[in-house]
């Protein structure tokens, strides 16, 4: 259990990293490369949040919302790993035009 709150505080802290990045970026492409980052790691603090409620406490409720969490964390990260690989190209070129 300590191990999964560590992974809880790590991904919080990713995507309080990429949205702060997000914020002083002004280029657009690398905008939404970092938007994809912070949707991976927020998708993630969700879903290890459900996992570890689920661990914690055994009633109907808590697998009802700790399901929720689970699917809607773990779809979120994986639309946000989309969105990165999509972007990346994109972003080397917009990289290398502003040197």
């Amino acid at each position: 259990m300590p191990f999964l709150v560590f992974l809880i505080i790590f991904s919080l802290s990713f995507y309080l990293y990429y949205k702060v990045k997000y914020v002083r970026s002004r280029l657009p492409m690398e905008r939404k490369l970092l938007s994809g980052k912070s949707s991976i790691a927020l998708g993630l603090f969700v879903a290890l949040f459900g996992i570890n409620q689920l661990l914690l406490f055994d009633t109907t409720v808590t697998y009802i919302v700790a399901g929720i969490f689970i699917v809607l964390g773990f779809a979120s990260a994986w639309a946000g790993y989309k969105s990165y690989r999509y972007h990346i190209p994109f972003a080397k070129e917009e990289a290398e035009q502003n040197r």
